[in-house]
């Protein structure tokens, strides 16, 4: 049994699978692709990625991967806590440029999908923070692409009150959105 949640672009969904604890501590089926298939997630995935931030406002993205190694995501929290987002870069979609999120925790034992069409990026809220994730292609350096995080027509917030976020190389001088083509279309 999963619980799922739409969050406000319906395509981005929230899931908490079943925790089972005694005094040993607990157990979770965090995947099952029947259980999945049945609650009408089918995704192939591919691999998993395990990222590990230091600091809080460690800011990863806005990533996505063009076609035909565009990613779907199944995010969750190991250890600590983050604000995950997902952006919505399909052109003809009615949430276009339109971004949602979802805090995630160890805690919560929550997890985000995040459909292809769309950019991905999370922003550590604790120290030692460890972030699982399922891709359903594997990286391609050629298709990688990255939106600055502090997109004017995207306008995310990131709960950073002012602040300046830690960011790579890669994700600071990523380029805006209107400065790149973007080859996702929405599907009706």
């Amino acid at each position: 049994m999963l619980d799922i949640r739409p969050l406000d672009i319906r395509e981005v969904v929230e899931i908490r699978p079943r925790k089972f604890g005694d005094d040993r501590g607990f157990f979770s089926e965090t995947f099952n692709r029947d259980r999945f298939a049945a609650a009408g997630i089918e995704v192939d995935w591919f691999q998993d990625n395990q990222s590990y931030s230091a600091q809080p406002a460690t800011l990863r993205g806005l990533h996505f991967q063009l076609p035909p190694f565009a990613q779907t995501k199944l995010v969750r929290v190991l250890r600590g806590r983050i604000l995950d987002v997902a952006v919505d870069i399909r052109q003809g979609s009615p949430t276009h440029l339109k971004w949602v999120a979802a805090e995630l925790s160890a805690e919560a034992f929550n997890q985000l999908l995040i459909p292809t069409g769309f950019a991905h990026g999370f922003l550590t809220l604790e120290p030692d923070t460890e972030v699982l994730y399922k891709t359903s292609a594997p990286y391609s350096p050629d298709h990688d692409r990255s939106i600055r995080w502090d997109d004017p027509d995207i306008s995310v917030d990131w709960r950073l009150s002012g602040a300046l976020p830690l960011l790579s190389f890669k994700d600071a001088s990523a380029p805006l959105l209107r400065d790149m083509e973007i080859a996702f279309t929405f599907d009706r």
